[in-house]
């Protein structure tokens, strides 16, 4: 080994090739919440793009896709991802969340790091949540939806992560 070659990156590994339709899969355990039954007009009208939920059984989230974190505010009670595929994703815990600033959920993640499918992301405690006043529905929105033919809901009933959830067509 050279001097120079002690500086030199180290090559990352190819991501695996992306294939279509893209499959988003369930970020929790628990009962799919189909978009129009979300208890949160923005999300159950698609403003922010076609979506779904899952109403938890358990507290924790898992990625649905390998990608990157683009957000991750300090309430820990959203995230960002975009995905290697294009797809951009934002995972929202619950409903007015926002409002605990924090309190209750514990990110394992942060800004800019890669992650992996069924890596997990950060824990909530749902008790909490519920004392709070808030549906905890696991909101997971594909926010780039207009750039795509469509996104489908292909889940339904109790789902475990991991279970494809959401299929993205190009």
């Amino acid at each position: 080994m050279g001097f120079f070659d002690m500086f030199k990156k180290k090559a990352e590994p190819a991501p695996a090739p992306v294939t279509w339709p893209f499959m988003v899969a369930a970020d929790a355990k628990g009962t799919i919440v189909p978009m129009e039954s979300i208890p949160d007009d923005v999300f159950a009208q698609g403003i922010l793009g076609k979506c779904c939920g899952i109403d938890p059984s358990e507290g924790k989230v898992y990625a649905p896709c390998d990608g990157t974190i683009t957000q991750a505010p300090d309430t820990l009670h959203a995230l960002g991802i975009q995905a290697a595929s294009g797809v951009e994703i934002l995972i929202h815990v619950g409903v007015d969340t926002v409002e605990m600033k924090g309190e209750g959920f514990k990110a394992n993640v942060k800004m800019g790091d890669r992650i992996t499918k069924g890596q997990l992301l950060l824990t909530m405690d749902l008790d909490k949540i519920k004392a709070a006043g808030h549906p905890a529905v696991v909101i997971t929105v594909v926010t780039n939806t207009d750039d795509y033919a469509d996104v489908e809901l292909v889940a339904s009933g109790d789902v475990e992560p991991g279970a494809d959830m959401l299929k993205v067509s190009k």
